[in-house]
């Protein structure tokens, strides 16, 4: 909005389309996924609810956000449905680590750049649509509930970012993540804002759980630890799961700055508030061969990955990677699965 301040300041006029002007209608039920910022938490979330409708029978789509880095006409609409998918769509380490948990889960999901025909694919292919939305875009299909993430951890944050604050206004459920990690001073803020700009939205408290899948000891051990890459960089968070998993486990976390080579390196300079973590980045062949070569000069005695892109599927490292998983788990409030098969019941039911 700097931006728009400057062209108005110029004399000139623009237009926001929101999202009665934009949205698509689907005839299936459709429950939108989404944030105030980027790296909140929104996507484990999404995750469990899909796997929750699976596991109740329902046929489910993923439906996520653009991610349009390649060539805009072969990436119309696209269909995941299993890993080799990933390669055959040539997928960046960003998309795989959107991608890649719902396969894990057995789960399809759907992207590209034309979303009519990518919402026709999915109606052919499900009778439930999930809205998994990124960088805090408002749904791009218009939804029967709609759910946004908070993050305590960035408390202000919910207010002060374009179009997170439009999601927060239009929620119907309302989650406040990472409750756990925050200061109380942090949560009573969120809640506050939470209450003042859409006061007719359930409330929800909630945590990420944090795992590692390895028997690999590490207390003690030099590691380099790997964080969801759009989370540290234009998320601006300094650490995440990776970072977690590390402090509890007693490792020694090494400065990934003394190895970093090329675009891995430029990373740091244009982002200084990441220090003890390694952005997954991976736009490219070459800039994925300088983030092997970033990890391999460390000396690290393993690797925390903690991008849900599965790196030891894209790198091959002499070092041990030990994954490190999040998923949802609600403190507070209503159960959020209970309010989900609720609305999808109920769409349903006044369709029949």
């Amino acid at each position: 909005m700097h931006k728009a301040s400057l062209t108005q300041a110029r004399g000139a006029g623009f237009a926001l389309l929101g999202p009665k002007l934009t949205q698509l209608r689907s005839r299936l039920s459709v429950v939108a996924i989404t944030a105030v910022r980027t790296g909140a938490g929104k996507s484990p979330i999404t995750q469990a609810l899909a796997r929750a409708l699976a596991a109740q029978g329902r046929r489910v789509a993923i439906l996520r956000h653009p991610m349009p880095y390649g060539d805009l006409l072969a990436q119309r609409a696209m269909r995941y449905a299993t890993a080799a998918d990933l390669d055959r769509y040539g997928c960046t380490i960003e998309e795989r680590e959107e991608y890649q948990p719902y396969l894990d889960s057995g789960l399809q999901v759907f992207a590209g750049v034309d979303y009519r025909s990518i919402l026709e694919q999915a109606e052919r292919d499900a009778e439930v649509i999930l809205w998994d939305g990124g960088n805090n875009d408002y749904p791009f299909i218009r939804p029967n509930l709609s759910i946004v993430v908070l993050d305590a951890l960035r408390p202000g944050h919910e207010t002060s970012y374009y179009p997170g604050e439009t999601n927060l206004r239009a929620a119907d459920v309302l989650i406040l993540n990472k409750v756990s990690s925050a200061s109380p001073e942090a949560c009573t803020a969120v809640r506050r804002h939470a209450a003042e700009l859409n006061p007719r939205a359930t409330l929800i408290e909630a945590d990420l759980a944090v795992t590692t899948e390895s028997d690999v000891a590490l207390a003690g051990k030099r590691v380099i630890v790997v964080e969801d890459g759009p989370t540290l960089t234009h998320g601006g968070m300094a650490y995440g799961a990776g970072t977690i998993a590390a402090r509890a486990a007693g490792a020694l976390i090494l400065d990934p700055r003394e190895s970093a080579v090329g675009t891995i390196a430029e990373a740091y300079v244009k982002y200084p508030h990441m220090a003890e973590v390694v952005p997954a980045l991976g736009y490219s062949e070459s800039q994925i061969a300088e983030l092997a070569e970033t990890l391999a000069r460390s000396g690290a005695d393993a690797i925390l990955d903690a991008s849900p892109a599965r790196l030891d599927r894209v790198l091959h490292l002499d070092i041990p990677i030990v994954r490190v998983r999040y998923q949802f788990e609600q403190k507070s409030g209503p159960s959020i699965f209970t309010i989900v098969e609720h609305a999808v019941s109920s769409y349903s039911s006044h369709l029949a």
